[in-house]
């Protein structure tokens, strides 16, 4: 089997491989582009986007400057048993700690009142664009669990899929003397487009 028939095989199999993943940032970055239509279509809806789920006296014991906020969150999802979600923990000033659980399907946000001990704790309504965002937006290894290792794993090798990808198209285009012209046509167009916004923007 020589390179050409290899070179067009692997193109056409990272074709199929990527077919999921193109869809995923293609779809997910409308909402990403479009966020206010989407936010007045939601509001006309009437529908509250957070429903309160919990409302009482929690206590995270004391609460530093230095001390890691990751580790605040802990007893938190352990205790309404999120533990298995990515999650953040954040300083809402002062005397609030927010604490943000995110899976592909739900969210959850807490608010810790430090000099109260109260913690709040609310759902987000579903949404499919939300939905895709999380997922075009979700990356890195900070979590360390298997399947969110994984995820960020699999995304490296979309990125170095689309490397290949697009170095077997040229490969291709360059061995079809007839084409070229117009594969020039269709390259530099691709820069220069996109030359003239990274300058001006």
């Amino acid at each position: 089997m020589k390179f050409p028939h290899i070179n067009r095989r692997t193109h056409l199999y990272l074709g199929l491989f990527l077919t999921p993943w193109v869809l995923m940032y293609g779809v997910s970055s409308i909402p990403f582009a479009h966020n206010d239509y989407f936010e007045e279509r939601d509001k006309a809806l009437g529908v509250p986007l957070w429903t309160k789920t919990f409302d009482g006296p929690f206590d995270l014991g004391p609460v530093t400057e230095s001390g890691s906020l990751k580790q605040l969150g802990e007893p938190v999802v352990r205790q309404f048993k999120l533990e298995d979600s990515s999650y953040g923990v954040y300083r809402q000033g002062p005397n609030q700690i927010n604490i943000y659980v995110h899976t592909f399907w739900k969210s959850t946000q807490f608010k810790y009142f430090i000099d109260e001990k109260r913690l709040t704790a609310e759902d987000r309504r579903f949404r499919w664009e939300h939905f895709l965002t999380g997922m075009h937006a979700r990356g890195g290894f900070e979590d360390g669990r298997f399947l969110h290792t994984l995820w960020a794993v699999l995304i490296d090798a979309v990125c170095l899929a689309f490397l290949a990808w697009i170095a077997s198209g040229i490969y291709m285009w360059w061995s079809l003397p007839g084409l070229r012209k117009w594969g020039w046509v269709a390259v530099l167009a691709g820069i220069g487009s996109f030359s003239i916004f990274l300058y001006r923007l």
